[in-house]
């Protein structure tokens, strides 16, 4: 029988800024929209304020603002929610079976993807944390924190309380993990024992905060899911940072003596600001990216600069799906020939690519349909294995995947970008598509066993799972999670390699987002 409790005394903890009431339902413990720092617009984050009394836990917090709304057309490839929004929203959702402060149970942190610019701890429904508290014993957190303009508009040249704007939503996050080190005990989690894991964005931000010292002793392991990129058709070259933020003050009728004014413009007018000098920069062959900056704070991309040695004594797993950004077609998949297929692998590839790849596809894929070898993905995967190549020589393990599976969905799709989350946290069950497969059950058992393993020991070696050993700087082991899941080394790098020469540069399709309007 299903049990909820919430009264006024219980469940109450105390935590370094007060007390807080979750609730409990059905063996697990929520305490939602838990603040974890506060900040002026663009500085840096400090600790919370203290509270008198008792505060509920009892709603998810309030996530950031977008700078365009997002126009999602496709609930079955990504299911969403909307919420309410407020730049201040330094907050964390906590899911767990104890509230024990000797449990010392793995706590697992997930940093939300949408890029550094848009997404929340909550948009995704299969981003909810309670399965891996009820049926894999781990304390499970999301978070909240600065994007885009609000976590990374550059105005360091105007004075030293900015010099980290460009990184105020990563330092968010490092304030998160402050706040994780000191508290997670009191909701029965381990604070020597914590995992950051975050998909697309969220990966990109797990691997800044390895760049990032001030993280340094917050988390003791690191997953990033299907966010290490490369190959994608070049952007414009980027907006001097300056005049980028001299035109946002132009747009509100300002000038670079009022630029302290920026930190007390309305939220609309300040995005409305924003969004007309990104159109004027644009405008002038310039565009405007949202991510973090290398500085003396953070240290820049690994693949650029070299990997921190600290960075380099954390285990890590890094992982892509097949497909990623590859765009739905107007033809069912499923049902074409086996000559229809090599003529649509042709169209694409032409004659002389697509006889040069299949070969190495159909190795690389045994019994997978030729058609697929359309929609493999280079973008992440050839820059992730160049990731973990150069992270496995350090000291800690590296451990690689891709998920390959098919879809019986929209004609058969091969595994997007983001398919595989639900099955990270325990949800497929919850998640429509999920049932698209014959094999929901057994993926869920060996992909979340093997994340959540991994968390709790630093290897993701399992029962349920052949033999997975970690990379070195010459051979890789991917697991291959599909309807035969295997461990394979380097098993598809001259496939990589032969498309990234046949396939020119691409722009990305972010599956059930149609456009920023």
């Amino acid at each position: 029988m299903k049990k909820f409790l919430c009264s006024k005394t219980e469940p109450v903890v105390q935590v370094a800024q007060g007390k807080l009431r979750g609730f409990f339902f059905d063996g697990v413990y929520r305490f939602l929209g838990v603040p974890y720092a506060r900040a002026r617009r663009f500085e840096m984050p400090e600790a919370p304020d203290a509270w008198e009394g008792t505060r509920n836990a009892l709603a998810y917090g309030l996530i950031c603002p977008v700078l365009k709304d997002l126009q999602v057309d496709d609930e079955i490839v990504i299911p969403h929610r909307i919420w309410p929004a407020s730049e201040h929203c330094q907050n964390l959702n906590i899911w767990t079976n104890s509230l024990d402060a000797g449990a010392k149970k793995p706590v697992m942190v997930w940093f939300h993807g949408g890029g550094f610019f848009n997404g929340s701890a909550i948009e995704h429904i299969a981003y909810e944390g309670e399965n891996l508290a009820r049926y894999d014993d781990v304390v499970a957190v999301t978070i909240n924190h600065r994007l885009n303009a609000f976590g990374h508009l550059d105005l360091s040249m105007f004075g030293e309380k900015y010099h980290n704007s460009v990184n105020a939503g990563i330092a968010d996050l490092a304030a998160s993990l402050r706040w994780v080190k000191e508290n997670i005990a009191s909701f029965g989690g381990d604070p020597d024992n914590v995992t950051i894991f975050g998909q697309s964005g969220g990966g990109g931000k797990v691997t800044a905060c390895g760049q990032a010292p001030s993280c340094d002793g917050l988390f003791q392991k690191a997953i990033v899911m299907s966010g290490v990129f490369g190959g994608f058709r070049q952007q414009k070259p980027e907006a001097d940072p300056k005049a980028f933020a001299l035109e946002i003050l132009r747009q509100l009728e300002l000038t670079e003596k009022d630029v302290d004014r920026l930190q007390t413009v309305e939220t609309p007018l300040f995005i409305m600001a924003v969004n007309r000098a990104v159109d004027r920069m644009q405008s002038e062959g310039f565009s405007v990216r949202w991510a973090p900056h290398p500085n003396d704070w953070y240290l820049g991309d690994p693949r650029v600069v070299g990997f921190r040695e600290h960075y380099l004594t954390i285990p890590t797993m890094v992982g892509t799906v097949l497909a990623e950004f590859s765009p739905p077609v107007d033809y069912a998949k499923g049902a074409l020939t086996q000559e229809e297929q090599i003529r649509k692998v042709y169209e694409k590839f032409g004659e002389e690519n697509g006889r040069r790849l299949l070969p190495l596809y159909r190795q690389a894929y045994p019994g997978k349909p030729d058609i697929y070898l359309n929609d493999v993905d280079t973008g992440a995967r050839g820059a992730s294995m160049e990731y973990v190549r150069l992270k496995a020589k350090g000291p800690a393990p590296v451990y690689a995947y891709i998920m390959s599976s098919i879809f019986d969905y929209d004609g058969g799709r091969a595994a997007w970008h983001c398919a595989d989350i639900p099955y990270v946290f325990h949800n497929s069950a919850i998640i429509p598509y999920c049932y698209a497969t014959e094999n929901r059950e057994r993926l869920e058992k060996e992909m979340c066993g093997a994340f959540v393993q991994f968390a709790r020991t630093g290897n993701p070696n399992h029962p349920q799972l052949p033999a997975w050993a970690p990379a070195t700087p010459t051979d890789v082991s991917t697991m291959v999670f599909d309807d035969k899941t295997e461990a394979r080394v380097n098993f598809d790098d001259e496939l990589i390699r032969a498309l990234q020469e046949a396939s020119p540069a691409f722009t990305p399709h972010m599956p059930g987002r149609k456009k920023e309007g």
